[in-house]
C-alpha cells in the first residue's frame, strides 16, 4: 500500500520544476517536503495529486499506474496555505460536503462529521459560518473536511503558514496525533526545519527541483548526505568554511588549527569544507577543545530569549544563534567559539565525508 514515483519530472515552458525523481511513501506515514520557496514542493504535490501530469516517469498508487488519471478519480484531499471553506455554508455542512458528493447516507455523514469535529475541537462551532470563526478555527475546518473525505492521500501545502504563532504551535503538536489514526499517506510541505522536526515521520529535502535526501526525519537532520541538504535542514542555514587536513591536524582558512576528529582521520589529506549549525557558535568556549575565530559583527537580532549575530569571517557570511540577550557593538571585532564535536566535513563534490561527532552519538 504505497504511493510510488518513478523517474517523475515536470517542466513548464522549458523551465524545469521537478528533475527526475524517485520516491516511495508508505501508508500511515507522515512525510514532510522541506525546502525554501520555489524548491519544488508544491510542484511535486501537484504531481502526486494528479493536478499535473509529469513530462516523464510514472506514478503508482497501490501498484496501479495512475499517471494519467484525473484528480477527480483519485482518493486525494488537499489543504492549502490559503485555506478554502464555503462561506455560505455552516461548519457542519462544510465538513460534510465531500461525503454528500459521494452519496453517503445522512446517518454516516452525521457520525463522521461529529467525530471529526470533536477531534478538531470544532463541536461548539458546527452551526456557525466560516467567517464567524478565527483564522485557526477556519483552518481546522478545512483540515476536518480533508479528514472526513477518508482519502488515501492527504496533501498539506504549508497549511499553518498564515496562522499566528500560538495557533501554529498548537496545530503542529496535534496534526501527527490526528492523522496517525487514519492510515492514510500524509504529505506536508514546509519551509521550516523546526516544523519538520516537530512533525517527525519522514522528510524529503528539496533544492531547485531535486529531492536531495529522503528518510526518517531525525536521521536526515543528523546525517545529511551533502552540503545542500545540510543547508536546507538548518534555520538559519548551516555555516561553512574551508579546512585543510594534514595528517592528524586540520587548519582552518584563517590559520587556526585543531586535531583531526576520529571520523575524518581515515580520509586522505587535502581540502574539505567544514559545516556547522548557527546554534553551535558560542561567545565563550564551552570546552578545552573549542576553536576561536575572529569575526566582525554586522547585525544583531534579539528574539527575546536568543540573539542572532550576523558575522563576517574573512568575507564569508556566518550566522550565530546565541542563547540569551546580548548587547554587542556593531561593526566591531567579535571572537566566537566552536566545539569541533559540532563540525561536519564535506568533500569537494559537496558529499558528506564525516558527520559531526555529536550527531553520531545522538
Amino acid at each position: 500500500m504505497t504511493l510510488l514515483l518513478k523517474g517523475v519530472s515536470k517542466a513548464v515552458g522549458g523551465q524545469i520544476h521537478i528533475h527526475p525523481t524517485d520516491l516511495e511513501l508508505q501508508n500511515g506515514t507522515m512525510n514532510v517536503l522541506l525546502g525554501p520557496t520555489l524548491s519544488g514542493k508544491t510542484s511535486l504535490m501537484r504531481l502526486m495529486a494528479g493536478l499535473d501530469v509529469p513530462n516523464t516517469g510514472q506514478i503508482f498508487w497501490h501498484g496501479e499506474d495512475v499517471t494519467g488519471q484525473r484528480v477527480q478519480d483519485r482518493k486525494v484531499a488537499m489543504v492549502y496555505q490559503q485555506f478554502i471553506n464555503y462561506p455560505s455554508m455552516t461548519v457542519y455542512d462544510n465538513i460534510a460536503s465531500p461525503m454528500k458528493l459521494v452519496g453517503k447516507s445522512k446517518a454516516e455523514i452525521d457520525t463522521a462529521v461529529r467525530e471529526t469535529a470533536d477531534l478538531m475541537k470544532l463541536t461548539p462551532m458546527l452551526d456557525r459560518k466560516p467567517l464567524e470563526l478565527s483564522g485557526g478555527q477556519q483552518q481546522r475546518c478545512a483540515l476536518a473536511r480533508a479528514l472526513v473525505k477518508n482519502a488515501g492521500l492527504v496533501l498539506l501545502d504549508e497549511p499553518l503558514a498564515n496562522l499566528d504563532y500560538k495557533l501554529r504551535e498548537e496545530l503542529r503538536a496535534e496534526i501527527p496525533k490526528i492523522f496517525e489514526k487514519s492510515g492514510s499517506i500524509f504529505v506536508y510541505a514546509t519551509t521550516e526545519p523546526e516544523e519538520a522536526l516537530l512533525l517527525g515521520g519522514n522528510t524529503a529535502t528539496l533544492w531547485e527541483g531535486r529531492v536531495t535526501q529522503f528518510g526518517q526525519t531525525p536521521s536526515v537532520y543528523r546525517r545529511p548526505v551533502d552540503a545542500t541538504t545540510a543547508r536546507v535542514f538548518s534555520d538559519p542555514p548551516m555555516n561553512f568554511l574551508t579546512v585543510t587536513k594534514d595528517g592528524t591536524r586540520m587548519t582552518f582558512g584563517d590559520g587556526r588549527s585543531a586535531p583531526v576528529p576520529d571520523a575524518l582521520i581515515q580520509h586522505a589529506n587535502g581540502i574539505y569544507t567544514a559545516g556547522f549549525r548557527p546554534n553551535h557558535l558560542e561567545l565563550a568556549p564551552k570546552s578545552a577543545s573549542s576553536i576561536a575565530f575572529r569575526t566582525k559583527l554586522n547585525v544583531t537580532e534579539i528574539t527575546g530569549s536568543e540573539t542572532f549575530v550576523h558575522l563576517d569571517h574573512q568575507g564569508q557570511r556566518w550566522v550565530g544563534l546565541i542563547h540569551g540577550v546580548h548587547s554587542l557593538q556593531l561593526g566591531q571585532p567579535l571572537e566566537v567559539h566552536l566545539d569541533p564535536a559540532h563540525v561536519y566535513f564535506f568533500g569537494k563534490d559537496g558529499k558528506l565525508v564525516a558527520a559531526a561527532p555529536y550527531a553520531e552519538a545522538s
